[in-house]
């Protein structure tokens, strides 16, 4: 088995992050992807400051474009959820909502934690996923 492969994908907002502040988007070992910390941004890198709806759908669009481009078949593959909610009981129902349209049938395991703030002082969510290939 090979070492880990470190990478980040395509052109998408994420690989801006990443370029940036010098780490990757992801990280391959064997058949686990883990991805570090998507958030409420748009193809353009700026967060949408509309509120936490418009966040944590982009955020979930962000994991699973990331996913997909490394080869997996997206949230479906996930079986381990972290997220980051800067105002933690108005953002986790609206991403328990999105997740239950998104994957009805599979429920990766979750912690979810509340903070005073995240590395954009606009964002009010981040995912960080854990995955495996099927």
């Amino acid at each position: 088995m090979s070492g880990p492969w470190y990478h980040s994908f395509g052109g998408g907002p994420g690989n801006w992050w990443s370029e940036t502040w010098d780490y990757p988007q992801a990280v391959t070992l064997g058949d686990a992807v883990k991805i570090s910390g998507q958030g409420g941004w748009g193809p353009d890198r700026v967060v949408d400051t509309s509120g936490p709806e418009a966040q944590v759908r982009l955020a979930v669009e962000n994991v699973d474009r990331i996913l997909r481009e490394a080869g997996l078949r997206g949230w479906e593959d996930v079986h381990y959820l972290r997220s980051y909610h800067v105002g933690l009981t108005r953002s986790l129902p609206i991403l328990f909502d999105a997740l239950r349209e998104r994957i009805p049938e599979h429920r990766p395991v979750w912690t979810a934690i509340g903070v005073a703030s995240l590395a954009d002082r606009d964002s009010l969510i981040e995912l960080e996923v854990e995955a495996t290939r099927h």
